[in-house]
């Protein structure tokens, strides 16, 4: 921690921080429950100038100083998140949007009050529905047709692992009881053999050559749209978890490319170019060709793409994540079912090993605890014959980890890319998860006390739009592993619970660290960034369990105020809350995992 130095010659700061808590997780020692009192933070030229004591920091106010009375909040590093999506879920905000839904009956009410809003509209697209709204976690077609009959509607569920048709759409896509399941998905039918409405994983894909493109325009707009909302949630910067263009989601390269074109991108991102899983190791040299096309722009303070998402397994409630043990059926019997294994874990290592080479971090998707060992593996061979390349590899999802593979983390530099709020007892958890899995994988849900006592890396993520992207909400159940109000057991068990000085970490300094960002960001450290939350009250001074009531104050990106709530600073013109991205609530419904 550096000291002011007062003197002639010192400048006066542009902006103080002052009268309120700082945490920082160099500076707060995990496991303690308090943060640090009595100082303050300077900031000049967009970066910190000083963390000292509040007398010191008296010496740097000059007559234009602007002085933040903190007044008791909480200023902590700019909150990043470790794996998102916020161009579909900016896009989903201005198409149909279904994420505030509290059930089927709302779901269907809101796709009637859009169709007869739009009715010039070709196709009914968008998305969010939870799948714990529906018997069996799969909406009917029917429904929609009793609703929109003569228009195609294809809407995503909100985990992006299933799609819900109308019949229309089906005959559009020429879809019909003679169209096969897909090695890579699964179609739900009716008793006869038709199609039922609800697509998994790779059978979305059939509708890919019919259902509308989003446009340029629309995919921009969406970039904005999210990054306005993230904001408001004290987020500064993300890893973007796809970053490519795919039937539905179109302009995602080309929306930043703009975005730095004209001056829009107020974050920090880092972009994870797509690994088209049923391609080979040939698309590694097209990647390398755009990730030093983006550098040569020579603006990755701003947007790099030295990133690789790998997809290795799917999700546990449709029961196509990669598990060791094999599913139950609804009596409680195992059935031959052990998930899908997108990439043969052959070629998952030859793929992670060559990529690792090339300079590329990376980003796995591993849900189940087959593919969390694929994943592992794959890191293994790569250092086996690369050597240390600070790729800072991780692992996103992690919803089942087999005990035997919790240390091997931080032996191959692994970190675990967790996102909080899915570990709670919640509907789709009890009722389209937990009873189908093995007992030993029941009993492991997201075992993040185990990772951090194995001295694991943690980073934190919200895999937005699935859910929200609220950092404090995601805080609030990795503390507690419990949702706000709720009387259920502490999922996983209590010692899965992260203390919070180690809950905020994994959404500053070890999210800093994921995206290669963690020498100027993630910390309060005199040189770095002002990129700086401001969170009231200072969760250090509320019990546990009432940690889902702090909200973000304001948000500040290189020393500029980007978000203020409007009642800390009236006539902001910033947004004032951040409740279509998750808000302040925390649903009951936490789906999973792009």
């Amino acid at each position: 921690m550096a000291a002011a130095v007062a003197d002639a010659q010192t400048p006066f700061a542009d902006t103080v921080f002052t009268g309120g808590a700082l945490f920082s997780s160099d500076l707060v020692t995990a496991g303690t429950q308090q943060a640090l009192t009595g100082l303050a933070v300077a900031v000049r030229d967009g970066r910190i100038a000083a963390v000292c004591s509040e007398d010191a920091a008296s010496a740097l106010i000059g007559p234009d100083t602007h002085v933040v009375d903190l007044a008791g909040a909480l200023l902590a590093p700019g909150f990043q998140d470790a794996h998102i999506h916020p161009m579909s879920g900016g896009v989903e905000l201005l198409q149909c949007n279904l994420t505030g839904s509290e059930d089927a009956a709302d779901a269907l009410a809101t796709i009637a009050r859009y169709a007869a809003d739009h009715p010039d509209a070709e196709w009914i697209v968008g998305g969010g529905w939870s799948m714990d709204h529906f018997a069996g976690g799969a909406p009917p077609r029917d429904a929609l047709d009793a609703i929109v009959p003569d228009r195609p509607v294809l809407l995503a569920s909100r985990d992006h692992h299933s799609s819900w048709a109308n019949s229309a759409a089906m005959r559009v896509a020429g879809i019909d009881a003679a169209s096969a399941d897909p090695a890579d998905g699964r179609i739900e039918r009716e008793a006869d053999g038709f199609p039922a409405g609800t697509f998994h994983e790779g059978a979305t894909d059939l509708f890919a050559a019919v259902r509308p493109t989003v446009s340029a325009d629309l995919a921009y707009a969406g970039l904005l749209r999210a990054q306005r909302d993230l904001l408001a949630q004290g987020i500064t910067g993300w890893q973007d978890a796809l970053v490519g263009d795919f039937p539905g989601i179109a302009g995602g390269l080309a929306s930043y490319r703009r975005a730095l074109a004209e001056g829009t991108l107020k974050a920090h991102v880092v972009g994870a170019q797509w690994w088209e899983r049923a391609e080979g190791i040939e698309q590694l040299h097209e990647m390398i060709r755009l990730r030093d096309e983006i550098a040569a722009l020579g603006r990755e303070d701003r947007f790099s793409l030295g990133s690789i998402k790998l997809m290795v397994d799917g999700v546990a409630e449709n029961h196509t994540a990669a598990m060791l043990e094999p599913y139950r059926d609804g009596h409680g019997h195992d059935t031959e079912n052990r998930g899908l294994s997108f990439i043969p874990a052959e070629k998952l290592c030859e793929y992670a090993t060559a990529a690792d080479a090339a300079g590329f971090q990376l980003h796995f998707h591993a849900l189940g605890d087959r593919a969390v060992r694929e994943a592992l593996d794959a890191v293994e061979a790569a250092a086996a014959a690369n050597g240390d390349t600070d790729g800072r590899h991780h692992l996103a999802h992690i919803q089942v980890i087999d005990e035997a593979d919790v240390p091997r983390f931080a032996a191959v530099g692994a970190v675990a890319n967790m996102q909080p709020l899915w570990a709670c007892h919640e509907d789709q958890m009890d009722e389209l998860t937990l009873p189908f899995l093995a007992e030993s994988a029941a009993s492991r849900q997201y075992p993040f006390g185990d990772l951090q006592r194995a001295g694991v890396r943690l980073a934190g993520g919200s895999d937005w739009p699935v859910s929200s992207a609220d950092p404090l909400a995601g805080v609030h159940i990795a503390v507690n592993r419990v949702a706000p109000l709720s009387d259920a057991a502490p999922l996983g068990g209590a010692h899965q619970r992260l203390d919070l000085a180690s809950a905020l970490a994994a959404y500053t300094s070890g999210t800093a660290y994921v995206n290669h960002r963690d020498h100027d960001t993630g910390y309060l450290r005199t040189g770095y960034l002002a990129n700086l939350v401001v969170v009231d009250p200072n969760p250090f001074a509320v019990p546990a369990e009432e940690l889902y009531a702090c909200q973000v104050v304001s948000t500040w990106i290189d020393g500029e105020r980007v978000y203020a709530r409007e009642d800390a600073w009236p006539g902001s013109d910033a947004p004032s809350d951040a409740s279509e991205t998750g808000g302040r609530a925390i649903p009951t419904h936490v789906a999973s995992h792009g």
